[in-house]
């Protein structure tokens, strides 16, 4: 059962999902063009916009004074996430000008995108009063406060991008009141947390033998009754809201309606274990390369999991309940193993 107004794969097979590109935004010299555009202007500052802060930064990190590396850095992050929101409102401006696509509004690689920037910037600027008082951000807490901010700019980058434009509302994209259809939607998630944790295990062991590194957990045990509390509530409530309503709830409806249901779930997983991955480093290119190789083919049954459920059931919640049982249960796991 699909959600309201989602096509399935058959309706792909048939052509009832069009999504062919006019000609003037078909890959080539055409792409840069303002002719013909319903929003030329946004067009321009989201293309120039782009550029320069990704040109600022790059001369940020080579820059040798450090003090004009963190200015530089600053402004391209600044520069560089209103170029790419301004290239998502244009580009979905354009998909409702054709009125033609089954998904008309920006790409979800468009407003993932912006969301890398706008979050780093974010986060130094939120971090900088506990920076002064010498409070450390190290722990817990520092990475409840990393996931409570991302929550909320990638609630504030959906409604400014997707609903405030009418590309998508929160009903389609599965978002609704938690009442008690959402905590009967909650239990039914996290059922299936059990046997997703299971599988889980089983790819990582053979992983693990392929590739011998150690995994690296986000949100590692602490060993204090505080902060494990405050390692649950950021990996088991905040964490997976936030991705819950970006991946699920806004792009996996998007490829669900442009891609097909199977192709829109899969893609929406490849992006999800992607995005927990970009992060990763280790003390050789090659551990670093093994590090997220595992950590990606990990994510996997998990996120086709989210997806699966998310399209059944038409709701976040019943993908919030597996997400956050999932979190939680390894948490606990890894939380009991280190005591």
């Amino acid at each position: 059962m699909n959600p309201p107004d989602l096509p399935s794969d058959e309706d792909e097979d048939q052509g009832l999902t069009d999504r062919e590109p006019s000609p003037a935004l078909r890959p080539g010299a055409s792409t840069f063009t303002i002719e013909g555009r319903a929003a030329p202007g946004l067009f321009v500052v989201g293309w120039v916009g782009t550029l320069i802060g990704l040109g600022l930064i790059v001369i940020g990190v080579l820059a040798a004074d450090q003090g004009t590396s963190r200015i530089l850095l600053l402004a391209g992050l600044f520069v560089l996430g209103l170029g790419l929101i301004a290239g998502a409102g244009s580009q979905g401006i354009e998909r409702r000008a054709r009125g033609r696509l089954a998904y008309q509004g920006p790409s979800p690689f468009l407003v993932l995108a912006a969301s890398v920037p706008v979050t780093v910037l974010t986060l130094i600027i939120v971090s900088l009063p506990f920076v002064l008082a010498s409070v450390s951000l190290d722990g817990a807490f520092g990475a409840l406060l990393s996931v409570s901010v991302q929550a909320v700019l990638y609630l504030g980058l959906v409604r400014l991008l997707v609903v405030d434009v009418g590309a998508l509302d929160w009903r389609a994209m599965g978002v609704s009141r938690p009442d008690r259809a959402a905590i009967v939607a909650m239990a039914t998630g996290a059922v299936w947390a059990l046997p997703v944790v299971f599988v889980t295990a089983i790819v990582a062991a053979v992983l693990i033998s392929a590739v011998p590194v150690e995994p690296i957990s986000p949100l590692p045990p602490t060993g204090t009754t505080i902060g494990f509390a405050l390692s649950l509530i950021a990996g088991a409530i905040v964490a997976p809201l936030g991705e819950e309503i970006l991946f699920r709830g806004f792009a996996t409806t998007a490829w669900v309606r442009g891609l097909g249901v199977r192709r829109g779930i899969v893609l929406g997983a490849l992006v999800f274990a992607f995005a927990h991955v970009v992060t990763v480093s280790g003390p050789t290119a090659g551990e670093a390369l093994g590090q997220a190789f595992v950590a990606f083919a990990a994510r996997l049954p998990v996120a086709l999991a989210l997806g699966w459920i998310f399209i059944r059931r038409g709701t976040i919640w019943a993908s919030f309940g597996l997400h956050a049982a999932f979190n939680g249960t390894l948490l606990i796991i890894a939380e009991a193993a280190s005591r």
